[in-house]
């Protein structure tokens, strides 16, 4: 089955995760089993307003252009999400459970955790989202504390937006205060459930060079002028991504799915049989691209992954924009 996963489908290839009404059927369908007695309402009223952010719909906002986090990241993060809590659900002593409130608010969450990506479309100063990078976490925050009010759920404002942090790197996960340990493990899944949907994806090594490197050049990560007019390189290509990337899986997986958020990603598990599909991904993923590393013949990565932004033609100008941001800082 591995073999004939397509490009936008999850790791077991029975959900279209670039489709906003199949991931929300399939959400809805986990939800109301683990939690019957909890609407479902608010949960499918933010995957349309999800759809209409990105999609470029909502009045007030541009849409998405970012190439790597586009709507089928975000999608493919909060399918995983829902199968976590279940998981969890599942494993958890009653005391320590979520229930659907708290599992509604998670839902919610993971839906907009990059809605910081966004731009607002009075904003003439930038091009592309990709230029919040370092700080699109924090504006992430900001919408959710704008957005869930709507929902009536303003309670659940001071607990999302910190919960949200766990799927960035702007705050210390030490540092994010949350009184009760139940929101401190929803910030496990979530931060377990963004990773593990990015390097499971199907086409992960493809996207790493061809559309995380403009957003790493966009966002000022990957070169940035010095002292001295010396420009300090952390990324040269999109290939050179890809000659860091085992570090950064070993890192990631070490470091935060297993330390920091505690070995989350095993609540995948329970639902497929002690399996976890999404760490097997991961693990070929891995050891095909160690193979290309080793014998450098790039064209084994050949895979041409469909991009879901709002504008079809994104991907050009995109890389006219790059291109324009290496000439000025080299400048």
């Amino acid at each position: 089955m591995h073999d004939f996963r397509r490009n936008d489908y999850d790791v077991t290839n029975s959900v279209q995760v670039s489709s906003t009404l199949a991931v929300c059927a399939a959400v809805r369908k986990m939800f109301v089993a683990l939690w019957p007695r909890e609407p479902f309402d608010k949960v499918e009223q933010a995957f349309d307003d999800f759809d209409t952010l990105f999609g470029g719909r909502m009045p007030g906002y541009l849409g998405v252009d970012t190439v790597y986090h586009d709507r089928q990241h975000t999608l493919d993060m909060t399918l995983a999400m829902m199968r976590l809590l279940a998981g969890y659900e599942h494993s958890a002593e009653e005391s320590a459970r979520f229930g659907g409130e708290r599992g509604t608010m998670a839902l919610i969450t993971s839906l907009f955790h990059d809605a910081g990506y966004i731009r607002e479309a009075t904003d003439t100063q930038h091009r592309n989202g990709a230029e919040f990078t370092l700080y699109h976490v924090t504006r992430s925050a900001q919408f959710l504390a704008k957005y869930l009010p709507q929902l009536h759920m303003q309670a659940w404002v001071p607990i999302a937006t910190r919960v949200v942090h766990f799927t960035g790197y702007e705050m210390q996960l030490d540092q994010i205060h949350l009184d009760d340990r139940r929101d401190r493990k929803v910030g496990h899944l979530l931060g377990t459930a963004d990773l593990i949907a990015q390097m499971a994806d199907r086409c992960y090594l493809e996207k790493c060079r061809d559309r995380l490197y403009p957003e790493f050049v966009l966002g000022g990560i990957a070169a940035t002028p010095g002292a001295g007019g010396v420009v300090k390189i952390r990324y040269g290509s999109g290939l050179d991504v890809l000659r860091q990337t085992p570090h950064f899986v070993r890192v990631a997986r070490t470091e935060r799915l297993e330390a920091a958020f505690e070995h989350a990603y095993r609540f995948i598990e329970p639902l497929f049989g002690g399996r976890n599909p999404y760490m097997e991904a991961i693990d070929r993923n891995m050891n095909y691209l160690e193979r290309v590393l080793r014998s450098q013949r790039w064209p084994l990565l050949r895979r041409r992954p469909p991009l879901f932004t709002t504008h079809e033609d994104e991907m050009s100008m995109v890389r006219g924009l790059m291109v324009n941001h290496l000439r000025a800082v080299w400048a």
